[in-house]
């Protein structure tokens, strides 16, 4: 049997586990959700929140992320 795929997998599954780990302990430091380009419309009991600068750079990122690893 072949071993070098299933432990190709899992040092990429633990890189991304660790890569997530430290953005949830650095969360509060990462300004993500409270960028300029946030849209926060409303008052009250009723608050409509638009994540339009998060979003995209969170897809940029997830996008690089993505082609680096896919790129043969």
């Amino acid at each position: 049997m072949n071993w070098v795929e299933p432990g190709k997998f899992l040092i990429i599954a633990g890189t991304v586990i660790i890569i997530v780990g430290f953005l949830f302990v650095l969360s509060d430091k990462i300004p993500l959700g409270r960028l300029p380009g946030d849209v926060q419309i409303g008052s009250g009991r009723f608050k409509v929140y638009i994540p339009v600068a998060t979003s995209v750079l969170l897809s940029l990122a997830l996008t690089i992320i993505i082609n680096f690893f896919t790129r043969k």
